[in-house]
C-alpha cells in the first residue's frame, strides 16, 4: 500500500506542477517580459556596432507575414486545448522575430535623430513598439486577437527596417528609400489585413488605406531620422584651412555685435556604399541667413565624410545663437549644431 501511494504521488506530480503554474500564469509571463526586454538591450547593442545583421531582415519580415497569415486563417478559427497551445507558439515566434528585428534598428534610428526635433516622434514610436513586442500578454490577448492592430503594427514595422535596410544594404539615397519603404508598408497592410473569402469586402478600404500610407510618405518624411546618416562633430570657427577642412580658428561663441564670417566644418557618418545629398543652412533667431547648395555624400570614409560652409554675420542679423542644420535634399534633418551668443 505505500508503494502505491508513492506511486499515485508521482503520477499526480506533473498535474500539482502544471496547476501552481496556472494560477501564477499572469506573473510568468510577466517576468518572462522583464527577461525579453533585457535581452533587447544586449540585441541594441549589437545593432549599434554591426550593420550586416540586416541583410536577413527580409527572411524575419517573410517570415512574420507567414505566420501571422496562419496565426488568422487557421490558428485562431479553431478551438481545442492543442490549437490554443498552436496559438501561443505562433505568437512566441512572431515575438522573438519582432523583438530581434526592432531592438536591432532601434540605436540606428536614435543616433540619427537630432535631439528636439521632430524626428524624435518616430524613434519614440519605434521604441515603443520594441517594448510592446515584449509584452506578452498585451501581444497575445490584444494585438494578435485584432486584425487591425495586428496589420497596422506589421506596417509600421516593415517601413522602419526598409527604410534603413535599402541605405545600409545596397546604398539606396534616403530620398529613395523612404517611398520604396511606404510601398512595402501598404503591401504589408494589405497582406495581414485582408484574408481568404473577406478579401473582396476588406479591398476597397484596405486599398484606400494603403494609398494613403504611400500617399504620407512624404509628409512624414521630416518626422522620420535619415538612418544610417548621422552627424558627428561640428566646429566652428572664424577661419578655414580648405586642404583639411578644419577650422583654424575655433570660435567659442559669438561675441555681442560680432561682423564678419563664421566657418563651419562638419563630420558626417554613413555607411560605405551610401550617396547621398545635403544642404548646410545657417539661421538666427529663427530667420534664415543663408542656405548652401547640395553637397554630394560617400559613406564609408573614415572619421566622417566632412564637409564646409560659411556665412556672414553682421549685428542686424539678431541676437541669439548662430544655428547650423545639416539636411538632406528631401528635407530630412541629419544634426544640429549651434554657435552660442557671449552675454
Amino acid at each position: 500500500m505505500p508503494e502505491r501511494d508513492g506511486d499515485a504521488r508521482w503520477r499526480a506530480a506533473p498535474a500539482r506542477v502544471l496547476g501552481r503554474l496556472a494560477r501564477h500564469e499572469t506573473l510568468l509571463w510577466w517576468l518572462h517580459s522583464a527577461y525579453v526586454l533585457a535581452l533587447g538591450v544586449g540585441i541594441m547593442w549589437l545593432g549599434s556596432r554591426n550593420f550586416a545583421w540586416l541583410r536577413y531582415s527580409g527572411f524575419y519580415l517573410l517570415a512574420i507575414a507567414v505566420l501571422s497569415l496562419l496565426l488568422a486563417d487557421v490558428v485562431n478559427v479553431r478551438a481545442g486545448v492543442w490549437w490554443g497551445r498552436a496559438r501561443l507558439a505562433v505568437n512566441y515566434v512572431n515575438k522573438n522575430l519582432y523583438q530581434q528585428l526592432l531592438f536591432f534598428i532601434l540605436p540606428t534610428y536614435a543616433a540619427s535623430a537630432t535631439f528636439g526635433s521632430r524626428n524624435v516622434v518616430f524613434v519614440a514610436v519605434l521604441a515603443a513598439a520594441a517594448v510592446t513586442s515584449t509584452l506578452d500578454l498585451v501581444y497575445d490577448r490584444v494585438l494578435s486577437v485584432r486584425r487591425g492592430f495586428a496589420a497596422a503594427f506589421f506596417a509600421f514595422n516593415v517601413f522602419a527596417v526598409v527604410n534603413l535596410a535599402l541605405p545600409v544594404m545596397l546604398g539606396t539615397s534616403t530620398r529613395d528609400s523612404l517611398p520604396i519603404a511606404a510601398a512595402a508598408s501598404a503591401a504589408g497592410l494589405v497582406a495581414i489585413a485582408c484574408r481568404g473569402r473577406r478579401l473582396v469586402w476588406w479591398l476597397g478600404p484596405v486599398a484606400a488605406a494603403a494609398l494613403l500610407v504611400f500617399w504620407a510618405a512624404d509628409i512624414v518624411r521630416p518626422f522620420v531620422p535619415p538612418a544610417p546618416l548621422r552627424l558627428e562633430t561640428t566646429r566652428f570657427g572664424t577661419s578655414m584651412n580648405r586642404a583639411t577642412l578644419l577650422v583654424t580658428e575655433p570660435l567659442p561663441a559669438l561675441p555681442e555685435g560680432f561682423a564678419g564670417r563664421v566657418y563651419a566644418s562638419t563630420a558626417l557618418r554613413a555607411p560605405l556604399g551610401l550617396k547621398e545629398r545635403v544642404m548646410l543652412q545657417w539661421s538666427r533667431d529663427g530667420r534664415l541667413l543663408r542656405s548652401s547648395a547640395g553637397y554630394g555624400v560617400s559613406g564609408g570614409r573614415q572619421g566622417g565624410f566632412r564637409l564646409w560652409s560659411t556665412v556672414a554675420i553682421a549685428p542686424s542679423s539678431g541676437r541669439g545663437p548662430l544655428t547650423l542644420e545639416v539636411v538632406t535634399e528631401a528635407g530630412q534633418l541629419v544634426g544640429r549644431a549651434s554657435l552660442p551668443s557671449a552675454r
